[in-house]
C-alpha cells in the first residue's frame, strides 16, 4: 500500500532544493540596488534594474512549462542554475550598467524555471485537501532563504564587498543542483479538486504521450475569464509585493544607511514573513483562499503608505517588520489560486500563462516605483505602490470564490 503523502515527504524533492535556490536570491537582494548605483544608476534607474529580473522571468514562463515539459523538469532546473552561475560570474566583474542589468535579467529568467517546475509538479502529486499548505511551504522556503540569504550576504560582503553577495548565490545554486541529483521525486496523481480527472505528472513520459495536447491559444480562449479576472488581480498583488523588495533597500540607501545595515533590515522584514507561511496556508486550506487574500494586501498596502513617513533605522524596521506580516499571510496564495483553476489537460500551460501576470506584476512594480520618483519624489512613488496594495485587496475580495476550502 502506498505510503499518504505529506510535507515533510516532499521536503528532499519538493522544497530544500528551492529553499536552497532562494538563499542565495536573498544574499543578493539588498545589493542589487547597490550595485547599479556604485555602477552609476541613479534612484530611478536602479529600480529599472531591479525590474529586469521580472521582465526575464515574464519572458522565461511560458517557455519554462515547455522546457520542462520535454526534458524534465530535473534537467531543466540544471540547466536554469547554471544560468545563474553565469549571471553572478558577470555581476561580479560587470564592466558597465548595461553588462550588470543583463545579468540580473537572467537570474529572472532562472528563478521563472525553478517557481513554474516544482509548482507543477506540487499542484500534480498533493491532495487538493492540502494544496494552500504545500505552495505556501514552497512559498515559505523562498521566504527562509530570502530571510537567510541577506544575513549570510552581510557577513560576506563586511569580508570582501558586494561581490561576495553574488558568490553566494553561485555557491546556493551548486548546492541545490546537488540535492537535486541525489533524491527522487514523489510520483502520484493526487492533487486534482473533487471531480477532476487525473493527469499525467507534468515532465513524465506518460504526459509527453498524453493524446489531447492542449496549444496555448487554446489555453487562453478557454480560461478567458480567470485570466481577466484573477489574473489582474495577481498582476496587482505581484507589482506591490515587488515593491516591497525595492523601497527597503531604496529608502534606506535614502536616509544614508550602509549595506550591511540596510541587509540586516531586509533580513528582519524577511524573517517576520517567514514565520507566517504555514499559518497562512493551513487558514486557506481550512476556511478559503480569501481569508489570506484579503488582509494580506490591506496589510502590505498600509506599511507601503507609511514607510516614507520613516526618518531613522529603528523606524525603518518596525515598518519592514509590518510589510514582512502582510506578505506572509499571503504566502503561497498566487501559486494556490493558479492551482485552484489549472485545468487536467494544458495544466503546464495554463500555470505558465498565470505566472506570466504574477511576473508582469514582479516587473511592474518596480518599474512605477522608477517612473513616479523620474518625475515626482521617492516617497510618492512608494504610496503610489501602497494604494495599489489597497486596489488589489477589494479585487481580490471581490473575485475569489468563498468556498475553495480543501477540508
Amino acid at each position: 500500500m502506498t505510503a499518504p503523502i505529506t510535507l515533510r515527504s516532499l521536503a528532499p524533492s519538493a522544497f530544500l532544493p528551492p529553499g536552497l535556490f532562494a538563499l542565495g536570491q536573498g544574499a543578493i537582494a539588498p545589493v542589487v540596488v547597490i550595485t547599479a548605483r556604485q555602477l552609476g544608476a541613479s534612484s530611478a534607474t536602479a529600480a529599472l534594474v531591479v525590474a529586469a529580473a521580472g521582465l526575464g522571468q515574464v519572458l522565461a514562463d511560458v517557455p519554462a512549462g515547455a522546457l520542462a515539459t520535454r526534458f524534465g523538469e530535473k534537467r531543466t532546473m540544471i540547466g536554469a542554475a547554471g544560468l545563474t552561475a553565469v549571471a553572478m560570474a558577470a555581476c561580479i566583474w560587470a564592466p558597465t550598467l548595461a553588462v550588470f542589468t543583463g545579468a540580473i535579467f537572467l537570474t529572472g529568467a532562472a528563478t521563472a524555471v525553478w517557481l513554474l517546475a516544482r509548482q507543477a509538479y506540487l499542484t500534480e502529486v498533493v491532495p487538493f485537501h492540502l494544496r494552500a499548505r504545500a505552495m505556501s511551504t514552497l512559498g515559505g522556503v523562498f521566504r527562509i532563504g530570502l530571510f537567510a540569504g541577506p544575513f549570510i550576504g552581510s557577513l560576506v560582503i563586511s569580508w570582501v564587498g558586494t561581490a561576495g553577495a553574488y558568490a553566494v548565490q553561485m555557491a546556493a545554486a551548486a548546492a541545490a543542483v546537488i540535492v537535486l541529483l541525489c533524491v527522487r521525486d514523489i510520483t502520484g496523481r493526487g492533487g486534482h479538486p473533487p471531480g477532476r480527472a487525473d493527469h499525467p505528472p507534468v515532465g513524465t513520459a506518460a504526459a509527453a504521450a498524453a493524446p489531447s495536447a492542449v496549444s496555448t491559444r487554446q489555453v487562453l480562449r478557454e480560461h478567458r475569464g480567470v485570466f481577466a479576472t484573477m489574473g489582474t488581480a495577481v498582476l496587482l498583488v505581484a507589482a506591490v509585493r515587488a515593491a516591497r523588495q525595492v523601497v527597503i533597500p531604496l529608502w534606506g540607501a535614502h536616509l544614508g544607511l550602509d549595506p550591511v545595515t540596510i541587509s540586516i533590515v531586509f533580513g528582519i522584514s524577511g524573517a517576520v514573513d517567514m514565520l507566517l507561511f504555514y499559518p497562512a496556508g493551513k487558514v486557506m486550506d481550512r476556511f478559503g483562499r480569501i481569508w489570506a487574500a484579503g488582509p494580506s494586501m490591506l496589510v502590505l498596502g498600509i506599511g507601503l503608505v507609511v514607510l516614507p513617513l520613516t526618518s531613522s533605522v529603528e523606524m525603518l524596521t518596525v515598518v519592514g517588520v509590518v510589510m514582512g506580516i502582510g506578505n506572509g499571510i499571503g504566502a503561497g496564495l498566487v501559486m494556490t489560486l493558479a492551482a485552484d483553476a489549472s485545468p487536467p489537460q494544458g495544466r503546464a500551460v495554463f500555470l505558465g500563462l498565470f505566472r506570466v501576470f504574477a511576473d508582469s506584476g514582479n516587473g511592474v512594480g518596480p518599474f512605477v516605483i522608477a517612473g513616479i520618483t523620474a518625475v515626482s519624489t521617492l516617497g510618492t512613488g512608494i504610496v503610489a505602490m501602497g494604494v495599489v496594495g489597497l486596489l488589489s485587496a477589494g479585487l481580490l475580495t471581490r473575485w475569489l470564490p468563498r468556498a475553495t476550502v480543501g477540508r
